[in-house]
């Protein structure tokens, strides 16, 4: 290890606590190159020689924002445009023409985009909507999108993204049709930026009085957490989503053994689950 990010045992011992505490992320012995990875930025931004100067930062009455700082850099913020591309397709041609059927009279759809990182995810759900259902533009269509970190939230609301990231995954006809250049960045047009909200929300937390979703994608969250707390968070979103509204976890994730309220949706790769009918 570089002397500026070294620390003991101990020292990764209090963080994983700490960070399972607060974000019920699992840091099991062995992820210590990872607390590395993710905290050699701070402890140089601070100006700190080690970690294990940071652990006695936090250690003080007045840690508690530091906390959260070392909880966010330690969440994993790894994300795309269309990552995965299987669920994008799934949306397109198997979940939203029933779905929009179904919601034909209420012309309201409810999407919801837990752990949404800084928002690729729920605006590329925004330009498969409007891309491939014109006819939406008219209905009430909004895009709930969360995550834990602050930053994250704050980037998404931008919609400005490097070249880099939209080179990742994003088709080259969607880039010209919903993006603008600013600069050496692109920036989403508002028009597909007003329909995703942004908030912070910590899945283990209280959670807000959300409405009925109709779609929820909780994708690559859940296998940070141990068994329990997927119960638990599964059992939560089950309770919001529309008896015949759609889940998408990710290629990892499954709700078998979790919760019998699923059933999975045979598109292959997509993750795509519905409720279980009567349960």
């Amino acid at each position: 290890m570089s002397p500026a990010t070294t620390f003991t045992d101990a020292e990764f011992t209090y963080i994983s606590d700490m960070v399972r505490q607060r974000s019920a992320i699992v840091l099991e012995p062995g992820k210590e190159y990872l607390v590395e990875a993710r905290l050699a930025p701070l402890v140089r931004e601070l100006g700190l020689d080690s970690i294990g100067a940071l652990v006695a930062k936090l250690r003080l009455p007045a840690g508690a924002a530091l906390a959260e700082r070392v909880t966010e850099a330690m969440t994993t913020n790894e994300t795309s445009f269309f990552r995965d591309v299987a669920p994008f397709q799934a949306l397109r041609t198997t979940v939203l023409p029933p779905v929009i059927k179904a919601r034909a009279a209420q012309r309201r759809l409810r999407i919801w985009c837990a752990a949404s990182s800084s928002g690729q995810e729920p605006y590329s759900i925004a330009m498969t909507i409007d891309d491939a259902f014109p006819e939406l533009r008219g209905w009430d269509v909004s895009i709930t999108a969360t995550d834990l970190s602050r930053e994250m939230i704050d980037r998404g609301r931008t919609g400005l993204y490097k070249a880099l990231e939209v080179n990742r995954g994003l088709p080259a006809p969607l880039l010209v049709k919903y993006f603008s250049k600013v600069g050496v960045d692109y920036q989403l047009k508002p028009e597909i930026r007003s329909m995703v909200q942004f908030s912070e929300l910590n899945l283990i937390g209280p959670w807000p009085a959300f409405p009925t979703f109709d779609i929820v994608f909780l994708r690559n969250v859940l296998i940070y957490f141990d068994v329990d707390t997927k119960r638990t968070i599964i059992g939560r979103v089950k309770r919001l989503l529309a008896p015949d509204g759609y889940l998408f976890l990710g290629a990892a994730e499954t709700t078998m053994n979790i919760d019998d309220g699923f059933e999975r949706v045979p598109v292959e790769r997509a993750g795509c689950y519905r409720r279980t009918p009567g349960v």
